[in-house]
């Protein structure tokens, strides 16, 4: 092969790379069989437990298997909760909660302690809920 030719074909393929574009095909993760599969049974029953158990029979994470649902559309989040499973509350939330009894802005109380906002709402007897 002269230079030329070797210049040539570098170069078209840098071009191709560039432009997204190749010869090679993109490999499915999944068949459309396995899509099927999936979509029904967590449509079914949407947990974790689901996931978990559909990643176990494609022998795929549950991340993959998650991200699968999402672009699908199907997947739903589960709430975040607590170690005694009790939705998390933020800090922001017990603030509003506060700024909006009292009918007053506190910009800095969001720098208190979670520990001490949840108290004072209890002390206020306020119902902060989790969102």
């Amino acid at each position: 092969m002269k230079w030329e030719e070797i210049k040539s074909i570098i170069i078209e393929s840098i071009d191709s790379l560039m432009n997204g574009s190749s010869n090679m095909a993109a490999a499915k993760n999944y068949t459309d069989e396995m899509v099927e599969q999936m979509t029904a049974q967590y449509e079914a029953n949407p947990t974790r437990e689901t996931v978990d158990a559909l990643a176990q029979t494609f022998g795929k994470t549950t991340r993959s298997i998650i991200a699968k649902l999402s672009r699908e559309g199907i997947y739903k989040a589960q709430p975040r909760t607590t170690k005694t499973g009790e939705p998390v509350i933020s800090k922001s939330q017990f603030v509003s909660a506060i700024v909006e009894h009292f009918g007053v802005e506190m910009p800095t109380l969001v720098k208190a302690g979670k520990q001490d906002l949840q108290r004072l709402c209890e002390a206020l007897e306020l119902e902060v809920n989790a969102s």
